[in-house]
């Protein structure tokens, strides 16, 4: 039996596909930085290290777009893309856990 078939990526232009990926990058290194989620100090230690360069390609693709008169985020259109690619999963890990049992 096949996984069952993502929804299509929406239509996006080259810089803002650039930005969701950036974007997902910096938070997939959060995510393993996280004191309250992560388990070792040396995983934290390279993804910190790793988040130096990856918000550099972030602010990167800002800036593109920005001097391409891309000056609008189109939100929903965004947030659709971020949903596809496993946004709210990967977010969730940059967020503090809630407590249990409280």
């Amino acid at each position: 039996m096949l996984p069952p078939e993502l929804p299509p990526l929406p239509a996006l232009t080259r810089a803002e596909a650039e930005l969701v990926d950036r974007y997902l990058e910096v938070v997939d290194l959060l995510g393993r930085i996280n004191p309250a989620r992560a388990e070792h100090t040396y995983g934290g230690l390279r993804a910190a290290q790793a988040l130096v360069g990856r918000v550099s390609a972030l602010r990167d693709a800002l800036a593109l777009m920005h001097h391409r008169g891309e000056s609008e985020v189109h939100t929903p259109t965004l947030a659709r893309a971020l949903r596809v690619l496993d946004g709210e999963r990967r977010t969730e890990r940059v967020t503090v856990p809630p407590r249990h049992g409280c």
